[in-house]
């Protein structure tokens, strides 16, 4: 049996995880489950899956967990609480796997660390990679840790690649990639109405079920973008072998031209367990719980450019990996804290990308070299973002 830590357990890839992971009790041994706050659900889970870890960052509702669990029958669990704590879990001897599945920047070091003590990294954490580049590739390298992406376009190319892939190696027989968007909820919306849109409006996507910051980065294509500078250091690609394709029925999750003509497609259901499952049996396959796609009910399947127009956070996040250096550190800092203003009603959904592009031209694109450095960066440019979205308002 294989040992499996999950950071980000309580989100959406987390409960998707434990759903696999169950299916097949004589593969895997969860060893450590993560949240933020969320100890309900963190509780439950403890419950059915019994850990031999749990970590509660937020150090209050660390303690309330901790009375939780003492009159219960997991009482034995150790509760751990802190940043640091995830850094801890994902090293442990006893874990072999380490699904990355904290959203954002506070997902970086625990992934960093899981990469650097050669884990095998399941990858849900696109801004961990946008954040620190090549100092991740490079621990992974270095450690021979084995990375797999679990983003179902990410995943999509991964299953694409030729056999025997490994991430982060560039593949002289792939001309490009077509990185597929299901285009979000305002994919056809009058551009004149787009000031309008309201966070409620921008968290319910078509076709996925995913937390409000990233439905919200779906809206804005940001996710696409924070993708595409993904794509580019896990597949060794430039930016300009790198085609994103508006596909609004999620059918295909991504394809891979070939020098020869030929394009590979990954197809399936819009169920984030077919990725997650992938990534843990492979190079094997076993069941994940999805509902088998059926074609017929498809019937038709539409492809359209992206319009930079429409989605000028998709532009912007072109200009970051551009530009270099800090500049995708300052893009993603920048989103995070613009999405979190849109959502709490402090700006308009259109304020988004203006106020990311306020930041960014605030920067010079100097070199991100150390971790040191990046976490600098990131803080520095969240302050900036905040004092920008103050006096927008």
């Amino acid at each position: 049996m294989k040992g499996i830590c999950i950071l980000g357990a309580t989100g959406s890839i987390g409960v998707s995880t434990l759903d696999v992971v169950a299916r097949h009790p004589n593969l895997y041994k969860v060893i450590a489950l993560t949240a933020n706050s969320n100890i309900d659900v963190l509780y439950a889970q403890c419950l059915q899956h019994q850990p031999d870890y749990a970590v509660v960052v937020n150090a209050d509702s660390a303690a309330l967990f901790k009375d939780k669990l003492k009159d219960s029958a997991i009482a034995g669990i150790t509760v751990l609480s802190g940043k640091q704590a995830l850094e801890q879990v994902a090293t442990l001897d006893a874990v072999d796997s380490v699904m990355a599945a904290i959203v954002g920047a506070a997902g970086l070091l625990p992934s960093l660390a899981a990469a650097k003590a050669g884990k095998t990294v399941l990858l849900a954490n696109k801004e961990a990679l946008v954040m620190s580049g090549d100092i991740f590739m490079q621990a992974v390298s270095e450690s021979g840790a084995q990375l797999l992406p679990i983003d179902s376009e990410h995943n999509a190319i991964f299953q694409c690649m030729p056999a025997a892939y490994k991430a982060g190696n560039s593949n002289k027989h792939v001309r490009r990639i077509l990185l597929t968007a299901s285009g979000g909820p305002f994919r056809q919306m009058p551009l004149e109405q787009m000031a309008g849109v309201t966070p409620a409006q921008a968290v319910a996507h078509p076709n996925w079920d995913m937390g409000k910051k990233i439905s919200v980065d779906s809206a804005t294509m940001m996710n696409k973008g924070l993708e595409m500078i993904e794509a580019c250091l896990l597949f060794a690609m430039s930016p300009d072998q790198i085609q994103v394709v508006i596909h609004p029925q999620s059918v295909i999750h991504s394809m891979v031209d070939y020098v020869d003509g030929t394009v590979l497609a990954q197809l399936g259901n819009p169920d984030m367990r077919i990725p997650i499952a992938h990534a843990l049996a492979w190079p094997a396959r076993f069941e994940s719980g999805a509902k088998p796609l059926n074609i017929f009910d498809v019937g038709r399947m539409d492809f359209e450019e992206a319009n930079l127009e429409r989605f000028p956070c998709l532009r912007l996040a072109y200009k970051a990996i551009a530009a270099g250096g800090i500049i995708p550190t300052v893009l993603n800092a920048a989103n995070e804290i613009a999405v979190e203003a849109f959502l709490n009603e402090q700006i308009r959904f259109t304020d988004i990308p203006v106020v990311i592009e306020a930041c960014m031209d605030q920067f010079e694109a100097t070199i991100a070299n150390t971790l040191d450095i990046i976490l600098a960066v990131d803080e520095q440019a969240r302050i900036i973002t905040q004092k920008i979205i103050t006096e927008l308002r």
